[in-house]
């Protein structure tokens, strides 16, 4: 069974804004025979996919508060939690690995929100919801 068109799309807008997490993974094996510490490299990458974890429960949990303000307070909360994770993964690869290893995981971090960053300004605003 095939599906429409237009379901068709929906799946592959989909799989396109996650882009981010299977070039994460692929780019272990380059990024290590360059010679990257792969302490480094684990905890960017790790911290990366928990932070994307993170943000697809909140974006469902943010959708069940119905007032604007609230709903905007959980946004930024969960943002603002979500970077210092990451701030806190870079400071842990630092502490525990030295500074390769931090400047590794600051870089796959930084690589991985690029790449999220380009296909969320390609997809566009995001669509508007109406509120009852």
């Amino acid at each position: 069974m095939t599906l429409p068109a237009y379901e068709r799309s929906l799946v592959v807008l989909r799989m396109w804004r996650y882009l981010d997490v299977p070039l994460v993974i692929i780019a272990l094996v380059p990024v290590l025979a360059m010679g990257a510490p792969l302490l480094g490299y684990a905890l960017g990458a790790g911290g990366w996919l928990v932070q994307r974890v993170i943000a697809a429960v909140d974006r469902r949990w943010t959708r069940k508060v119905v007032q604007p303000v609230r709903q905007l307070g959980v946004t930024l909360f969960e943002g603002f939690a979500r970077i210092w994770l990451l701030a806190g993964v870079i400071i842990i690869a630092a502490v525990a690995g030295g500074r390769r290893n931090g400047l590794t995981a600051s870089l796959v971090i930084l690589g991985a929100y690029s790449v999220a960053f380009v296909i969320k300004l390609i997809q566009g605003p995001p669509r508007k919801r109406v509120v009852q």
